[in-house]
């Protein structure tokens, strides 16, 4: 399940399918979901949307580029997808992110874990979700 996991923290903007992670996990397709629900609490296509969105909030933070573009380079094929899933996310829709996000001059390790999706909602309010 780790390498199926890292093969999607590595290619997070690649079409990456079912088949192909059960064969990197080395488990049989049938019981890859399950399996990788299991081990990290969440199916594989919303750990991969989550990555992609957490992606998109480093970004959309940067500034100067249009959502649509930024919504293809994390891997959604669709805006009205990537959309909804970044508001179920993060809570408020990729261009009000953008223009509530405050530039920081920080490293951008820091800026990725601050903006993370999972500790998103208690960063930007300071309380837990």
């Amino acid at each position: 399940m780790l390498r199926a996991r890292d093969a999607m923290d590595n290619t997070d903007a690649e079409a990456l399918d079912i088949p192909r992670l059960a064969r990197i996990a080395h488990v049989p397709e049938a019981h890859f979901i399950r399996t990788f629900k299991s081990t990290f609490g969440e199916t594989p296509h919303r750990y991969l949307q989550r990555r992609r969105v957490a992606r998109a909030v480093f970004l959309l933070g940067q500034g100067g580029r249009e959502v649509t573009d930024i919504c293809l380079e994390v891997g959604f094929t669709s805006l009205g997808t990537f959309s909804r899933t970044f508001r179920e996310i993060v809570g408020e829709s990729p261009t009000s992110f953008r223009r509530q996000a405050v530039r920081v001059g920080v490293p951008n390790c820091f800026a990725m874990a601050w903006t993370r999706p999972s500790s998103f909602g208690e960063a930007r309010s300071g309380r837990p979700h």
